[in-house]
């Protein structure tokens, strides 16, 4: 029999960062997408799309959808991207990202149930949404402390940070999920859906928690994700970029080939039972360092800090891979800057 991996939502961004690798390894991948507009600029096969790889459009919440593949194949593996990905659009459109999030996935898991199969390992692209905002080390006593969700109250009055204490890198195994966003919930929703359903059927899941990927290839028509590609279109056309709250928000901005070999990593790998891994660059950089480093590469006006803010947002994000790296054979390769440089490459080429 030949190795089959189904891949939902692989059209966008990821799935064909991660679609030659996965050819490599499986005699057949097929990806289904619907291609959202606001995504896609086209319903039509993407360019980077890896040729051997066969193309559905199609919405897998649709009825018959997955049936009709499965008739054909069951996969031996399935990578689960399927997914909005919009934090702050997902406060004022909460039924999208639940339907697409929480439906798309019982779907997946419904047909699965009907066919009778149980693949040999589910693949998630989950977040650093699941995270919320995290452990923060108080300064007086060096104290761990879970502040929450920053209020509204606190942001209409510019205190971005909790006061009297550091953030604390997320980590797998000490820092308790908690979502300030629908996006964020309905992430921790799908985590919890396969491995619910992983546990009573005796399949392999593994979750891989995304930090914020850029990159070659990412979308340059969706608003609502790639603050990077989003920052450097805007130097390009000589605008200054400009930075909400007070412009030191940290993020941990992670290269898509690294995103991609973490997924072919874990495939390789293939952890048993439910494993959960951060995948980042494991080294925090605030905002203001990506709008400099655009705003030389282009030439633009100095970014400026605006002082606006979005609900959902949290104020410090990245992660500790120390556990990634010794339960994957996986590391990253890109730095900051050496990813940066990439992304504006690419840009150029296609934008004028």
């Amino acid at each position: 029999m030949s190795e089959f991996c189904l891949v939902t939502g692989g059209a966008g961004f990821i799935g064909c960062a991660l679609s030659k690798g996965l050819s490599e390894r499986f005699n057949r991948v097929v990806v289904v997408d619907k291609m959202h507009p606001q995504i896609h600029s086209s319903s039509e096969r993407p360019a980077d799309l890896y040729e051997q790889v066969e193309f559905i459009h199609a919405d897998i919440k649709d009825d018959g959808v997955l049936e009709d593949i499965f008739k054909d194949q069951l996969p031996n593996v399935v990578i689960h991207l399927a997914a909005e990905t919009g934090t702050g659009q997902s406060l004022t459109e909460a039924t999208r990202h639940g339907s697409e999030n929480v439906v798309g996935t019982t779907r997946l898991l419904d047909a699965l149930a009907a066919a009778e199969h149980v693949p040999h390992q589910i693949l998630l692209a989950s977040s650093r949404a699941v995270y919320g905002e995290g452990l923060w080390k108080r300064h007086s006593d060096g104290a761990l402390i879970d502040p929450g969700q920053r209020t509204r109250e606190q942001l209409a009055s510019h205190q971005w940070d909790h006061e009297g204490a550091t953030h604390v890198p997320f980590a797998v195994e000490s820092t308790s999920p908690r979502p300030t966003s629908i996006y964020g919930a309905t992430k921790l929703a799908q985590e919890h859906l396969l491995e619910a359903w992983a546990l009573a059927f005796g399949a392999d899941v593994t979750i891989l928690r995304l930090q914020n990927v850029y990159g070659p290839g990412q979308s340059l028509i969706n608003s609502y994700t790639g603050i990077v590609s989003l920052f450097a279109q805007m130097a390009k056309r000589g605008e200054s970029i400009p930075l909400y709250e007070d412009g030191a928000m940290l993020r941990d901005f992670v290269f898509i080939e690294d995103v991609a070999s973490a997924f072919l990593a874990a495939i390789d790998e293939r952890p048993k039972q439910v494993s959960r891994y951060d995948v980042g660059l494991g080294d925090a950089a605030p905002l203001s360092r990506v709008a400099d480093f655009m705003v030389q590469r282009y030439g633009a006006p100095a970014h400026h800090v605006n002082a606006k803010y979005r609900f959902g947002d949290v104020r410090h994000a990245s992660c500790r891979i120390d556990d990634t790296i010794k339960g994957l054979p996986w590391s990253p390769k890109w730095s900051l800057e050496q990813g940066l440089s990439s992304l504006c490459d690419w840009i150029d080429a296609r934008v004028s």
